[in-house]
């Protein structure tokens, strides 16, 4: 969908057929017989169903007449912007598009994350204004005619529930799986402590539907796939692995497969963390919160000082703050204490991408990671 023209000049031609024969037009240097495009859409009003984020058929159609740009200096940037109509164009949302064709439709995915990158409430028809931008940056471009359309965007993260040992089967508060566009395939990270990894999904907070198995997987390896069915009654457990541990579970609805891998946990020690006069001699596990994608504790700081955060309670990957801190980034580079400066009670939470074990040799974590430290 991404076709950009492209042309080249020297910069010394430029700057001789900028001061010679051009014109300022619209924030685009031009010469006299450059002309905006035209701009129209398949309908005025959209109202996105998440039924149809799997569908990859175009939900809208923009039809489009290309620019006239008869003086041409480097690479153009065809847009078509979307921006609610309170900014007025200062921060829309984008997407590339073809600059030969004359239309281009959007599937119901591609569409509703244009949408929600503007912050648009969920389930609610909002006005929104779409042009075609053509030009030489975003900064400097023609545009085309302004349409109005009322659009309905949905939330694209979808949840099902998971129970077992680890909980006592509570469906009051359950963990959870996450698909971040409602595609069918759930993931997230469980902790299964040893003698307590069976367990059921669950569409909803009860006991009505359920993800089971008609298997007796060999739960021994550190990995296992198997397939599952959605019944109504009966039904074995699910099971993971029998070693205790966090465990990367993906659940693949639309093929009704489940794949269960052992993964790294994370944790926080130090001399600020409990308990008093750690030393950096006591880990304090941190939690995978699937909702937030990110590992989480609360806990008192009964000192002053720091602490870092390691993986798998040990130091051969620990995270620390970077040469010049700023309060986001940790390294794993020889990273420096994350000071605490004040004595109480701070939610600590750890983004980190997962450790990649599909690679050759040891797998590695990423180097970089993102935190935050807030006093409760």
């Amino acid at each position: 969908m991404k076709k950009l023209l492209t042309g080249f000049l020297t910069l010394s031609s430029v700057a001789l057929l900028m001061m010679s024969s051009c014109k300022k037009n619209d924030k685009m240097v031009t010469d006299a017989g450059s002309q905006a495009g035209t701009l129209s859409s398949s309908t005025t009003s959209l109202v996105l169903q998440q039924s149809m984020v799997v569908d990859t058929s175009a939900v809208i159609t923009f039809n489009f007449t290309a620019p006239k740009i008869t003086f041409k200096s480097a690479t153009l940037i065809d847009q078509l912007q979307v921006d609610v109509p309170s900014d007025n164009w200062k921060s829309p949302t984008a997407i590339s598009v073809s600059s030969t064709a004359t239309s281009q439709g959007f599937s119901t995915l591609v569409f509703d994350k244009l949408l929600l990158a503007l912050n648009l409430p969920v389930g609610v028809p909002t006005k929104v204004n779409i042009r075609l931008s053509n030009g030489l940056s975003t900064e400097s471009a023609l545009y085309s005619n302004v349409i109005s359309l009322t659009v309905t965007p949905i939330n694209l993260v979808s949840y099902i529930y998971i129970v077992g040992q680890f909980n006592g089967y509570s469906t009051t508060a359950p963990d959870s799986l996450q698909s971040a566009t409602s595609n069918g395939i759930y993931t997230g990270i469980i902790d299964m402590p040893a003698g307590n990894n069976q367990f059921l999904i669950l569409p909803q907070k009860n006991f009505n539907n359920k993800y089971a198995t008609t298997l007796s997987p060999a739960t021994t390896a550190d990995s296992i796939t198997y397939a599952v069915e959605y019944v109504t009654g009966g039904g074995n457990n699910l099971v993971a692995p029998s070693a205790g541990g966090y465990y990367f579970i993906t659940l693949n609805t639309n093929t009704n497969m489940i794949t269960i891998v052992q993964t790294d946990s994370y944790s926080a020690i130090g001399s600020s963390t409990p308990p008093l006069g750690n030393g950096f001699s006591v880990d304090n596990p941190m939690k995978y919160v699937n909702g937030d994608q990110a590992w989480e504790i609360t806990t008192p700081m009964p000192e002053t000082g720091g602490f870092k955060i390691r993986q798998n309670d040990d130091w051969t990957f620990s995270w620390g703050t970077i040469a010049t801190p700023d309060g986001v980034t940790l390294t794993d580079n020889g990273g420096g204490n994350i000071p605490v400066n004040a004595v109480g009670t701070y939610k600590i939470t750890f983004t980190i991408a997962p450790t990649d074990y599909s690679i050759a040799g040891p797998p590695k974590p990423p180097v970089t990671a993102k935190y935050t430290l807030v006093q409760q």
